[in-house]
């Protein structure tokens, strides 16, 4: 299943994905935009109805809980980059990623260690 997410449901879910659950006004005080408690609330039952939170009552509240995993949507998300944005080509991807030059020697040796890890190696090894 592809979870794809608007901006602002990104920013509903981040706050779930942080804090493991919260009700409307829990949200509404962590997001980055003062945004009215009823915006936030049709936020919330939009992603009820796409199956990506739940929620229980809790008083006279309801506490919403996320269905979809960080991992997960960010599986779908990359995908979809991938996918319209690279021509599918994840080497494509890769390329502007590691030309990048706001990252650092630190992050480009993690990358190359991921890479050999996948490989199933040691790429000096082989050289």
């Amino acid at each position: 299943m592809e979870v794809a997410f608007t901006d602002r449901e990104l920013d509903v879910m981040g706050v779930l994905w942080e804090a493991g659950s919260a009700t409307v006004a829990q949200v509404r005080e962590r997001l980055a935009d003062e945004l009215a408690y009823t915006t936030v609330l049709t936020v919330l039952r939009t992603l009820e109805e796409k199956g990506h939170v739940a929620h229980a009552e809790e008083g006279k509240a309801y506490r919403y809980r996320p269905l979809v995993g960080r991992e997960a949507a960010g599986q779908s998300a990359l995908k979809r980059l991938v996918r319209k944005v690279f021509r599918g080509s994840p080497e494509l991807l890769l390329t502007q990623l590691v030309s990048d030059r706001g990252l650092t020697r630190d992050e480009l040796e993690r990358m190359r260690e991921l890479l050999e890890e996948r490989l199933g190696g040691n790429a000096e090894e082989e050289r």
